[in-house]
């Protein structure tokens, strides 16, 4: 008898159709003699219109009051999906974050999973029960109700897997596994039937859609399998692994394509000691998170710093960026929201010379110029014009052979 997490996602729990079909695999996966632990997502857009609501009541969105007000999705999720296996003799029961015992930071909207006490999970599935979570949420240590951040409910299902020792963590989406390139942008790409942790890591970072990069994270530190499937089709999808050094990794996995970043260059920087540490301890101390950052050789004692940050961020980073200008003496502050970034990934890169002048062959021989470059021993990132990445992708997808036959 195996211990399976399967967590269903907002589109796998949409309607009450689609809720009726989870209730029958959760149903069967029973029935094969598994215990299962099931975690689930807000339905369909109710999340957005949870944000369209409070927009529309104030323009000021305390977080805690966010937190409280977002978390309702999962929890009408969680209680539906606890009568539809009722419905078929399943006895179960559904859990809050806080009663699943998922212990977070005070990080509102976005916290951060401190420690796991599934005492009563393990109860109910010593009852003969099917635990029933609601995922994205948990309780801070000052006793709030806290959210985990988008995807959060990813999070939620493997750190219950980790802490109860679960053979497979599932998760449920509406494609039927990951991908060598969104199949929205590369007609030929092909379901990768298995990936490494550092090669998932690195797709979800880079614009991968499929899993939340911290539940990636979670997983490889716990080494906890995860298991990418459609809930739509039940077939088997994408396992993703410790990486085994028996076998030959593929020079190329994959091709991902990211929209969501703008650039900010800061020119006339002067090019002595502490200047970039001051630059970037401001925005950090904002909350920005910065990707990609190239420095310019210095001439004539000058030089240019450029950061790529989520749009999200631009405004916040824009402003941090002007108040420090005159402090560390750079003449002009731009930004740039007309960019987008594409990656080549893949472990076997590590090994196999020519990736890079190929990469950039390619997209040379196609008339699009690289304009910032990010690397790792399995990844190769370069920013580019919006207008081109989807382009890129397919013309990259092609020269590294993952079309699929």
């Amino acid at each position: 008898m195996a211990l399976i997490v399967q967590k269903f996602g907002g589109t796998s729990v949409g309607d009450a159709e689609r809720i009726r079909a989870v209730a029958d695999h959760v149903a069967r996966t029973r029935a094969a003699g598994n215990d299962v632990v099931v975690v689930v997502s807000a339905m369909g857009k109710s999340t957005d219109e949870l944000i369209r609501l409070a927009d529309e009541v104030s323009p000021n969105r305390p977080p805690r009051e966010m937190d409280m007000l977002l978390t309702a999705g999962e929890r009408i999720s969680m209680a539906l999906v606890s009568m539809a296996l009722g419905a078929r003799g399943v006895e179960s029961a559904s859990f809050t974050g806080s009663q699943a015992g998922i212990i977070t930071d005070g990080d509102h909207t976005r916290a951060k999973i401190l420690e796991m006490r599934p005492d009563r999970i393990r109860e109910a599935l010593d009852a003969g029960l099917v635990p029933v979570v609601a995922g994205f949420q948990g309780v801070s240590t000052e006793r709030d109700i806290t959210t985990l951040g988008r995807g959060g409910s990813d999070v939620t299902a493997v750190a219950l897997a980790a802490a109860l020792k679960a053979d497979v963590c599932e998760i449920y989406t509406d494609v039927t596994g990951v991908f060598s390139a969104d199949p929205r942008v590369v007609a030929k790409a092909r379901r990768l039937p298995k990936i490494n942790f550092d090669e998932m890591m690195e797709m979800a970072a880079t614009g991968g859609r499929v899993l939340m990069l911290r539940s990636v994270e979670f997983a490889r530190r716990h080494h906890v399998p995860l298991h990418v499937r459609s809930s739509f089709t039940w077939e088997p999808g994408t396992w993703i692994v410790e990486e085994d050094p028996t076998m030959e990794e593929a020079t190329v996995t994959a091709v991902t394509d990211d929209t969501s970043e703008a650039k900010i260059t800061l020119d006339g920087v002067p090019d002595r000691p502490g200047v970039a540490a001051q630059l970037f301890r401001a925005l950090a101390d904002a909350g920005v998170n910065v990707d990609m950052i190239v420095q310019n050789t210095g001439t004539n004692g000058l030089t240019a710093i450029s950061f790529t940050v989520a749009l999200t961020d631009l405004a916040e980073a824009r402003a941090v960026c002007h108040a420090v200008k005159d402090q560390i003496g750079a003449t002009s502050v731009e930004t740039d929201d007309q960019i987008g970034r594409v990656s080549i990934i893949g472990a076997g890169m590590k090994s196999a010379p020519g990736v890079t002048a190929l990469m950039f062959e390619t997209l040379s021989d196609n008339g699009i110029n690289i304009e910032m470059i990010s690397t790792s021993s399995i990844r190769i990132s370069c920013v580019v014009r919006s207008e081109r990445v989807a382009e890129a992708v397919r013309c990259l997808h092609t020269a590294f052979g993952l079309d699929a036959a």
